[in-house]
């Protein structure tokens, strides 16, 4: 039993180790690490470019519109009135499953657009 575990290790062996390792490390930056980056980074672009009348959701399931924005958070207008909520409160998937497109009132479409949608009602 003892000359079992006193027996010399391969050689190579090392070097193989430090290889797989490496192998584990850039499959979990490109499996987790960076995927999680990706997502952060939308998040943050989404909650940066909302504007006054956008509807959301936040992350607690309130629905309203954005009433006024400040430099720390948003004021949201509910059906029970106006609340202040951080930025990071606002989910973009949240918003976007429920709203999609429309997560923007009507009135701020673009005038070109108006002209268009006039145009197809004539």
């Amino acid at each position: 039993m003892l000359t079992i575990f006193l027996q010399a290790q391969q050689q190579g062996g090392g070097s193989m180790m430090l290889i797989m390792m490496g192998v584990m490390f850039v499959g979990f930056y490109f499996l987790m690490i960076r995927p999680q980056m990706k997502k952060q980074k939308q998040e943050k672009n989404f909650q940066e470019n909302l504007k006054v009348g956008s509807r959301v959701v936040l992350t607690s399931g309130l629905h309203g519109r954005i009433a006024q924005i400040q430099e720390d958070g948003f004021v949201i207008e509910t059906l029970s009135g106006k609340l202040k909520f951080e930025k990071a409160a606002v989910s973009r998937e949240f918003t976007e499953a429920r709203f999609g497109d429309k997560a923007v009132k009507k009135e701020e479409k673009p005038a070109a657009e108006k002209k268009e949608i006039e145009a197809e009602k004539k």
